[in-house]
């Protein structure tokens, strides 16, 4: 007997779907049959995007804005009929020595990897419990597992993502609503791009994972049957030494 969880013709909505993972996560769950909202700032490059897939939607907005969550919760609603996953996924990367770090971009990168995935969390689990049923996945880290100089406020906005992870699983533990992370490793996602040679050496020192590495990974938490979580799926390059 299969038990599979069949995702044709459910819903996801996905943050950070211009690139990267989200887009590699994006063009999957495609793949799988499901039905699509995604936003990120860049609205040429999301409707790019939803062009060249089965049934996608844009919704390009700031992932800071308050009211972008409800907008897409009620977007998912009115456009498809339903919302069933979650792809919490939008962040962005700031590390450095105390003495260099940008305290002003350190902050912006709390209010976007810690305070928006909360507001979509609550926002989307609070319809998940009207329906009775639904995936949220937050996009976590390595980092938010394992600690690495300069890189402070980086690990702590991800030891923030499996605290809250974690919390809301056991909150909502036998309520037909399931709460997971993904933890990437060393990912080729651009988001390096703008660090310094010895800051990019240091990442990718085992080599980099590519972002349909951790597209499989997000299809296979949510393609397990309805008995079986898995709460936690850390992917990492074989020979990253950290």
């Amino acid at each position: 007997m299969n038990l599979q969880n069949d995702l044709q013709n459910k819903v996801a909505i996905i943050t950070g779907a211009s690139g990267g993972i989200g887009e590699a996560v994006a063009k999957d769950l495609d793949a799988a049959g499901m039905s699509l909202v995604l936003t990120a700032r860049s609205q040429d490059k999301l409707e790019h995007l939803a062009s060249n897939l089965q049934n996608a939607k844009a919704v390009p907005g700031e992932i800071t804005d308050p009211e972008l969550p409800q907008k897409l919760v009620d977007f998912a609603i009115e456009t498809f009929g339903r919302l069933d996953v979650v792809f919490n996924n939008a962040g962005i990367m700031t590390v450095g020595s105390i003495e260099t770090v940008d305290i002003e971009a350190i902050c912006q990168m709390v209010r976007i990897n810690v305070e928006s995935p909360y507001r979509i969390a609550y926002t989307a689990l609070r319809h998940f419990k009207q329906s009775g049923s639904g995936f949220l996945i937050n996009t976590s880290s390595i980092a938010g597992l394992k600690t690495t100089p300069q890189f402070a406020a980086y690990c702590g906005t991800k030891f923030a993502i499996e605290a809250f992870t974690d919390s809301l699983r056991i909150e909502l533990a036998g309520t037909g609503i399931r709460v997971a992370s993904i933890a990437p490793g060393s990912v080729d996602t651009g988001l390096y791009n703008h660090w310094g040679q010895d800051q990019k050496d240091f990442i990718a020192s085992g080599g980099l994972l590519q972002p349909q590495d951790i597209a499989r990974c997000v299809r296979f938490i949510l393609e397990q049957p309805a008995h079986v979580l898995i709460p936690r799926l850390l992917a990492v390059p074989a020979a990253q030494p950290v």
